[in-house]
């Protein structure tokens, strides 16, 4: 099933007074690359978030964003009294033995508190980590089914581009019949005239005649426009996405066509070559947005 590198993915949960909110988006690139908006409380968990990142998303330009609350008892560091007591007494301490002005130990010792209190929460507790880790999985989960989604309808418009191809090709068979007749014609009137000159070369005209005949025959490049057509068909039903792959067979696609275009010499095939290269930038238009 194809997979959108296009993607978006939300998750919410509240438990216990946390409250934390987890938003992906996704873009297609050919490489994976990861940009973070997370809070300093995270900051440790980096690696593991990119490496679940990888893991899920495997390709494409992600945008991740987390917001992360605790409750507001663990926010509220003036209310924690011991903690303020502690500091002053001992800043009382240590103003006694040096004897310097005694001013403001108090909001000293409310600042201190603080800070102390600031930086133990920025280290993320395991049960916290695993409530994160929980809500991120969720919204990556949801970003998948967003991918699919989207990789379905690309699908589809895959399909019809390559049934437009294989309609145009069928369409070059019929004119290619017609098109051997004249040249057939063509070439036994050219001949009759050669004969009719006493001093030609017949093993010149025979090589040239081989040679005319190989370089108008395009019965090997329309066999294998059709078998790169039905590849393509068995890549896109194949229950892994990859748009690479994809990408490469429209490449040999391409090929088959222009081969065609030149060889063929005939005003009717170039104008379902031209079509069918229409079709074809559709799908490397497409499959560049493939996981």
């Amino acid at each position: 099933m194809l997979q959108s590198m296009t993607g978006y993915g939300k998750a919410h949960n509240e438990e216990n007074g946390y409250q934390i909110e987890v938003e992906i988006k996704t873009l297609n690139s050919k490489f994976l690359d990861v940009a973070l908006r997370i809070p300093k409380e995270l900051n440790e968990k980096e690696l593991e978030i990119r490496s679940l990142l990888q893991e899920h998303i495997e390709r494409g330009k992600i945008q991740l964003t987390i917001n992360f609350q605790r409750p507001l008892q663990l926010q509220t560091t003036l209310l924690d009294k011991d903690a303020i007591l502690a500091y002053y007494r001992k800043l009382s301490e240590i103003a006694l033995e040096v004897n310097p002005k005694a001013e403001n130990l108090f909001g000293l010792a409310v600042e201190l508190a603080e800070k102390n209190q600031q930086s133990s929460l920025q280290n993320l507790s395991e049960d916290e980590w695993n409530w994160l880790k929980k809500t991120l999985l969720q919204a990556l989960e949801y970003c998948k089914k967003f991918r699919l989604h989207e990789g379905a309808i690309i699908q589809k418009k895959l399909l019809e581009y390559a049934y437009n191809i294989e309609k145009y090709l069928q369409e070059i068979e019929k004119q290619d019949r017609n098109r051997l007749d004249y040249i057939k014609n063509k070439l036994q009137g050219r001949l009759q005239e050669i004969l009719g000159d006493e001093n030609f070369d017949r093993n010149r005209l025979e090589q040239e005649m081989i040679f005319y005949a190989e370089r108008l025959d395009i019965a090997e490049e329309k066999v294998r426009l059709q078998k790169h057509i039905d590849y393509l068909r068995e890549v896109l039903s194949d229950e892994n996405s990859n748009g690479k792959k994809i990408n490469f067979i429209s490449q040999e696609i391409g090929r088959e066509i222009n081969t065609i275009g030149s060889k063929a010499n005939d005003a009717t095939i170039q104008r379902w070559v031209v079509l069918m290269k229409e079709e074809l930038e559709k799908i490397k238009e497409q499959s560049m947005n493939v996981l």
